[in-house]
């Protein structure tokens, strides 16, 4: 019996004075300035005594030590893994650092993906054009009767026009536009959400969606307003639809890692490729954001084809400028190896 306990006492005896130094490195740390109240030296100490505390764990819960001291040894490295790897940059900082590089930089990592939403989108969006400006009863099969709002084939060509030009009714315009916003908000979450079954049902929705903004176009262009109602879409459209695009791009990752999960498991492999779709997420979240104050007073404010083209052009370069250009001065872990 006199063993085990002279070597919990040499056990002690040995490492206790780098507990203490840590322990007093880890209460200055956690304080208002965080890891600038240390010193240089200071802060190469710190990952050093982090480890050998790490070590000790290891060998108190060999050894079986009391459970004391094994309690104080958790405690001191969870909370020296927080200050060593734990985020300390302020509120503002870290959204500087997500906008700045986290989210670009998922964005490219995943082009992939990216592309096949483009091309699920457009493609819907051809055939939608292509078959209701050659038979406009396609357009029943495309578009919600619910969403048209009684913008159909058997609508006059001034009550058409009266949607994109008139601004006497700002109420009604706002009720339609808000409930397509909403609508074009609720069918990027399902595409991100849908994307854990193999991502098939995310490139129905981006399909489905295409074909939807196709029926529409062909609609106002059989009338002479296809310039027009482009214009009226696209004020708010390019950042609305680029946030789909995101959103699909996020849950055709899902849907990949479930099916082809390599060597990992197959809940791993989601883990591992859901980090950097979440961020991907969250960036479309706030596009959706934007995009909603653009159809909320750009697009019932600005009544001119030409500057609502003009802004649809801007924020498509500025997009494609964002998400290609910014955040290649420095690396940022995802957390998934990458």
């Amino acid at each position: 019996m006199a063993e085990p306990q002279l070597k919990s006492h040499v056990f002690r005896r040995e490492r206790e004075a780098n507990w203490r130094e840590l322990e007093n490195l880890l209460g200055r740390a956690e304080r208002r300035n965080g890891v600038r109240n240390l010193s240089l030296t200071e802060l190469t100490r710190l990952p050093m005594l982090y480890f050998a505390a790490l070590s000790s764990l290891s060998v108190a819960r060999n050894i079986s030590l009391d459970h004391n001291l094994l309690a104080y040894l958790e405690s001191l490295s969870s909370r020296a893994y927080l200050v060593v790897y734990g985020v300390r940059a302020n509120f503002w900082t870290a959204i500087a650092e997500f906008f700045l590089y986290r989210l670009p930089q998922a964005v490219r990592a995943i082009w992939p993906a990216v592309a096949l939403s483009v091309v699920a989108l457009l493609a819907g969006g051809i055939a939608g054009y292509g078959l209701t400006i050659g038979n406009s009863d396609w357009f029943y099969s495309f578009v919600d009767p619910e969403l048209a709002g009684g913008r159909t084939p058997t609508a006059s060509t001034e009550s058409l026009r009266r949607v994109l030009f008139d601004s006497g009714d700002i109420n009604e315009l706002s009720i339609f536009s808000t409930f397509l916003f909403t609508h074009n908000a609720r069918i990027g979450m399902l595409c991100f959400a849908l994307g854990f079954a193999l991502g098939v049902p995310t490139l129905f929705l981006l399909i489905q969606t295409g074909l939807m903004t196709g029926a529409f176009i062909a609609l106002y262009d059989s009338r002479g307003l296809g310039i027009e109602i482009v214009g009226w879409l696209m004020i708010h459209g390019v950042t609305e639809f680029s946030a789909i695009i995101l959103c699909g791009a996020a849950g055709l990752m899902l849907g990949y890692a479930i099916a082809f999960p390599g060597e990992r498991s197959r809940i791993a492999n989601l883990a591992h490729h859901g980090r950097r779709a979440a961020i991907v997420v969250m960036g479309a979240v706030f596009m959706l954001i934007f995009a909603g104050m653009l159809e909320g007073f750009g697009r019932q404010l600005i009544l001119e084809t030409d500057r609502r083209l003009v802004i649809a052009g801007a924020t498509f370069l500025i997009w494609i400028g964002y998400y290609c250009a910014v955040g290649r001065t420095r690396r940022i872990d995802h957390g998934d190896g990458r």
